[in-house]
């Protein structure tokens, strides 16, 4: 269902960065996990860069950094474990252990077919966190880290009781209240969200056992209190100043910890890599 789902988007998306980064997805078979292949997006020549989405996203998130990033690397966007358009088996393990287990098994065939030693590493949002955790178990594989809007790295873990999670996952399916959600990580809706960016935040509901996946994520208490302690690599740190889904709270608790390594970015939401996808490329690229 997954793979045909993003066959059809390959050729039918509105958004032709969608596209042209959905033709661009491999089917991969990772040993050790049998409920494959799995997705991982492929563009561009050069030092490997593993990009790692958000959470109830894709690799489509990537669409608009994507062609600039190619630009000098080797790009590798994966669906993280039970996410995107990812193979959900009923009952499996859905939880962060699972989803760096998955990750492990990707970088290492990243490093594989580039031939490379090191990767660089981006992770958006919760994709941040994912990053921290895999830079702390592979430290001698990541080479930096450069973490967008990251959520996720202060805090405790909330696990959602049996029955909400089902509750929660039918309610962010919800066309309104995805539109609403959508609109809240742009810094400016009114001019940038419009049908194809709408279509993009919720093609993949449509994977077998979406809602399932979401709420077993959601019991496990998903990523939480994961930047401490920081990595030894380098990391640099970019959030935007219109950020309406991380709150003040999680951000001053995020400026404790990372301090100087953040930059703020004026007229940009929770998205840098969509809102403002040319500076997150200048400021990877040195």
């Amino acid at each position: 269902m997954s793979q045909q789902l993003l066959a059809r988007a390959a050729n039918t998306l509105l958004d032709p960065n969608g596209r042209a980064l959905a033709a661009a997805v491999q089917w991969w078979d990772l040993p050790g996990l049998e409920a494959g292949p799995w997705p991982v997006a492929v563009v561009g020549e050069g030092p490997p860069l593993l990009a790692l989405h958000g959470f109830d996203s894709s690799h489509l998130e990537f669409r608009r950094l994507a062609p600039l990033l190619a630009v000098g690397h080797q790009l590798f966007i994966p669906d993280l474990f039970g996410f995107g358009f990812c193979p959900r088996p009923i009952g499996g393990p859905y939880g962060p252990g699972a989803v760096l287990d998955h990750l492990e098994r990707v970088l290492e065939q990243v490093l594989a077919r580039s031939g490379a030693s090191r990767v660089g590493l981006i992770g958006a949002s919760m994709g941040g966190s994912v990053a921290v955790e895999l830079a702390r178990r592979c430290p001698e594989r990541i080479e930096r880290l450069l973490l967008l809007a990251p959520a996720g790295l202060t805090g405790q873990p909330m696990p959602v009781p049996p029955l909400l999670d089902q509750l929660g996952a039918r309610f962010l399916s919800l066309p309104a209240i995805r539109q609403g959600l959508c609109r809240s990580a742009f810094a400016m809706p009114d001019r940038d969200v419009g049908p194809a960016e709408l279509e993009i935040a919720s093609l993949h509901l449509a994977c077998d056992n979406w809602a399932g996946a979401l709420g077993a994520f959601a019991r496990s208490g998903g990523f939480a209190g994961c930047g401490t302690p920081l990595p030894p690599q380098p990391i640099t740190v970019l959030w935007g100043q219109n950020d309406r889904i991380l709150r003040p709270p999680q951000k001053r608790a995020a400026q404790a910890l990372l301090g100087e390594r953040i930059t703020e970015l004026e007229n940009c939401g929770h998205l840098p890599h969509i809102d403002q996808p040319t500076t997150v490329a200048r400021i990877w690229h040195g």
